[in-house]
């Protein structure tokens, strides 16, 4: 399947706000401490020297100066008018001796496809659902608060998470425009958290919550220079997260390192009712600071995955190098091919078109029987009667074919998703690690960034994403270095509920090599040789 298948911006009150713990961020200078991790942040919350509240006010005037104005990047697509209240709140908790957790007093953004029962929309980008507040939180939402997170806002996204087109624009959506690279502002984001991967690489929160189906969690987070881990199925609830289909959609981190990817992905983690897939997990989730080691790549066997290599000769390069710091730091490599890649594609968007329909009429009576469209009938209708606003650049075929699909007891469904679960698992990721038992495969995370073309729509660069989605597998990827300026990513892939290993490989790839380097936002690059 290729992958290209797949603002309103309410400064709240005091946002700009100065403070004695306030340190100045304006968008072409360091961003002090709000380019720090949540354990920095917490140790100057612990010593007196920030507050919740004052970080809260740096990242929200910081998006008032990058993501509205100076690059305008396009990437958070509304604030939490009660952002700097709940901060307050959570200060006085504090100061009471009362602390949740690792994320007490930490701002997040999530993608706005994530159900947050407050004051702020949830739309997948659409103009259908603009001003549409869900009825509760989504379950991970509900998590988070209940961890201590600030939830400051949403984030941009590729409109209905870029299932819409066959010529799709990543990072592209009615309600929140094109969300820009911020190491290139004429260059891509990919998708689908296109919004969540360039405000994390622009340092405009602590943390981000993306979503994926097929490498909408990994590919932006490899193109904007972050870490980005997408999770085993069922690890990470789905519920109140408006879907694609219930076979791969999952929910995962989006940070600037592994440690803060770690953390997050703690709080995520749960078993939820309204979730069967979370019933798998239980007993799954585990404390996963507790896998950050700096030796852990020692003694692991590692399969370099070689046909995911040859899209970009430069990329292939850089990648190389990065084999010798894994062999460095005590991994033994294997090159291996992963069977059965090419059996798959097709039946992978059958499953993704056939689940789409029924699932987003779900979404809809669970968690906006209030919004004016409720089936995907009703999206198709007002797109066509909106099209000026909501298809200017590309169409809505993928929403037409879903429509079109039968119930999910069709032959055709049935015979796709057992297809993608044999040759994806079993014949596929299960069997290469069996045969030369490997703790984790790795290989490019996929091409660098690509001009954003209307024209031509999405042009990929490869892509490592689809074996782990399908299979519904964990996949990490890590800042690996630059290529002309542009980031590039190393993907570890493991199988099911393998997280706290391929944390601690990414984390003691990450500690040895230290690439990532926040953006200088140019509006394009050299690309001369």
């Amino acid at each position: 399947m290729d992958r290209r298948d797949f603002v309103r911006l309410g400064v709240a009150a005091g946002a700009a706000a100065t403070s004695a713990h306030v340190i100045a961020a304006a968008p072409h200078t360091p961003a002090g401490i709000l380019e720090a991790g949540v354990r920095e942040q917490q140790a100057q919350m612990a010593a007196g020297k920030l507050t919740s509240r004052a970080l809260v006010t740096q990242y929200l005037a910081r998006i008032a100066a990058i993501d509205k104005a100076g690059p305008r990047l396009a990437s958070v697509i509304e604030l939490n008018p009660d952002a700097l209240a709940i901060a307050s709140e959570l200060d006085k908790e504090r100061a009471a001796g009362k602390l949740r957790g690792p994320l007490h007093g930490i701002p997040v953004l999530l993608k706005d496809n994530i159900a947050t029962g407050d004051k702020m929309s949830t739309s997948a980008g659409s103009l259908a659902l603009d001003g549409v507040r869900a009825k509760r939180d989504a379950f991970i939402t509900s998590r988070l608060r209940a961890a201590g997170a600030v939830i400051i806002g949403k984030t941009n996204l590729s409109e209905w998470a870029n299932m819409r087109s066959t010529h799709s624009v990543s990072g592209w959506s009615g309600r929140g425009g094109q969300t820009k690279n911020p190491y290139a502002l004429d260059r891509n984001t990919s998708g689908s958290s296109s919004g969540s991967g360039a405000a994390i690489a622009a340092s405009l929160a602590t943390l981000a919550v993306g979503t994926e189906t097929d490498g909408s969690i990994v590919s932006p987070s490899s193109i904007c220079g972050i870490v980005g881990i997408k999770p085993t199925l069922g690890l990470v609830s789905r519920s109140g997260i408006i879907p694609i289909a219930h076979s791969q959609d999952t929910a995962g981190p989006m940070t600037r390192s592994v440690a803060d990817a770690a953390l997050l992905l703690a709080a995520l983690a749960g078993v939820d009712p309204d979730d069967p897939a979370t019933a798998d997990g239980k007993g799954r989730a585990l404390d996963y600071a507790a896998a950050l080691r700096q030796d852990g790549l020692r003694g692991k066997r590692i399969g370099v995955t070689r046909n995911f290599f040859g899209s970009n000769d430069a990329v292939d390069a850089l990648i190389e190098k990065e084999l010798a710091v894994l062999k460095a730091q005590g991994a033994t490599l294997v090159d291996v091919k992963l069977p059965n890649i090419d059996k798959y594609g097709d039946s992978e968007l059958e499953v993704l078109l056939y689940e789409f329909k029924p699932d987003l009429a779900a979404y809809f009576d669970a968690y906006a029987p209030h919004a004016p469209v409720k089936t995907m009938a009703d999206v198709i209708a007002f797109n066509d009667k909106h099209a000026s606003r909501e298809m200017p650049y590309f169409g809505q075929e993928h929403l037409i074919a879903s429509q079109a699909k039968a119930g999910l007891d069709a032959r055709e469904y049935k015979d796709a998703l057992a297809n993608n679960l044999r040759y994806a698992r079993e014949e596929g990721i299960d069997q290469i690690m069996k045969e030369h038992q490997l703790d984790a495969l790795v290989a490019p995370t996929g091409g660098p960034a690509w001009l954003t073309d209307y024209i031509n729509g999405d042009h990929y660069g490869g892509s490592f994403s689809t074996p782990a989605a399908v299979a519904g597998y964990p996949h990490i990827t890590v800042p690996a270095g630059y290529t002309r300026g542009l980031p590039v990513g190393l993907s570890f892939v493991g199988g099911a509920w393998s997280e706290a290993t391929l944390i601690a490989m990414a984390y003691a790839y990450e500690q040895a090599t230290r690439h990532r380097r926040p953006p200088a936002f140019p509006p394009t690059i050299n690309v001369k040789l």
